[in-house]
């Protein structure tokens, strides 16, 4: 039975309005929990009907409150051809070109406009852009590659060289574009050089990484036998120990050069096939951004505080982030069959 107080309450809560900021909260909590409205109508202290007109008003929404569109659909379809003919202007040079056309509205609006048609500021990715030769011996290397497990490509040594500058703060420009263009060759930037910088070789596989080189010149052949007499071989017996494996390469000229293959010939080491500019399809790619990200705040003087910064923070990779890595190339093989040999978001 409802108390006299409470009839009383009812009694002077009769409009939503009257509803204080804790039953509102009361009622809201309770309606999400599946209560009867007269349930929570005594649970909050006020009638029936404005639980109900409560419930309704939330339900619906505000739809005629905020202050009304200056911009309209014509002025959109504008904005949106000036992103896609140059997605790497700034939001004042959007906002510029924009007005311009005769489209009053602020520099915030601008922005906003953007953000509401999906438009996202995003740091470009840095893509080789590959011509149809290239797409279609991607593809056809998926293909072959296709019925591998994660199990077999555990087995490969995947190595790359990667440069790090001191500078990490400067990006370059940044790109507007939605989701599902970051491949989009309008919105890829060329690679561009930040010195003073390190160029790093290193090794994974899904047990783990192996020893760092500080490349000190241009890499040739010769260097480059060096780099796999020193560091890959150790890493080999770090990752491998006797056991057998195929060694991942690029196809950079040092790499695929004559004398070069004879070594890996006259050691016994088998190389894995691998399609050029094809980033995407191999996880130390990854394992790289891992450690620039980890070195965000790091803030080196010079080369040697760099590599001593790099060394570290690729110390504290550990052997379960790689087997990660190297379980997606599945996935990654995949993605270019899927793709047609086209980039992937790898």
């Amino acid at each position: 039975m409802v108390s006299q107080s409470s009839s009383e309450a009812y009694t002077n809560m009769g409009k939503t309005s009257d509803l204080t900021a804790v039953q509102k909260a009361t009622i809201d909590t309770l309606h999400k929990e599946g209560k009867t409205q007269k349930v929570i109508a005594e649970e909050a202290g006020c009638s029936q009907s404005s639980v109900s007109k409560h419930i309704n008003r939330e339900a619906k929404g505000r739809k005629n409150c905020g202050q009304k569109k200056c911009t309209s659909d014509r002025d959109h379809r504008a904005l949106v051809k000036i992103v896609k003919k140059n997605p790497f202007k700034n939001v004042g040079e959007i906002h510029k070109e924009w007005t311009a056309a005769g489209v009053s509205a602020s520099r915030s609006t601008t922005k906003r406009c953007l953000k509401d048609m999906g438009f996202n500021c995003r740091i470009p990715r840095v893509k080789p852009l590959l011509t149809k030769k290239q797409r279609e011996k991607r593809l056809t290397w998926a293909k072959e590659k296709k019925s591998w497990t994660a199990a077999e490509w555990s087995k490969v040594m995947v190595s790359d060289e990667s440069k790090f500058c001191i500078s990490f703060g400067n990006r370059g420009p940044r790109v507007w574009r939605k989701t599902g263009e970051a491949q989009d060759p309008r919105c890829l930037k060329s690679s561009v050089k930040f010195p003073p910088s390190v160029m790093v070789w290193g090794a994974m596989s899904s047990a783990g990484v192996g020893p760092l080189c500080f490349l000190r010149s241009r890499v040739n052949a010769a260097i480059y036998q060096q780099v796999l007499e020193h560091f890959m071989l150790p890493a080999a017996d770090l990752l491998y120990g006797d056991g057998d494996f195929r060694f991942q390469q690029d196809l950079a000229p040092a790499h695929s050069a004559k004398s070069t293959r004879a070594w890996f010939t006259d050691h016994g080491i088998s190389v894995l096939n691998w399609p050029a500019n094809s980033p995407d399809l191999s996880p130390i790619e990854n394992l790289w951004g891992i450690v620039k990200r980890k070195m965000q705040n790091a803030r080196p003087k010079n080369a040697e505080e760099l590599k001593a910064a790099i060394r570290a923070t690729w110390a504290l990779i550990t052997p379960e982030q790689c087997q990660k890595l190297i379980d997606s190339m599945p996935r990654r093989i995949n993605a270019v069959i899927e793709a047609k040999g086209a980039p992937t978001k790898y």
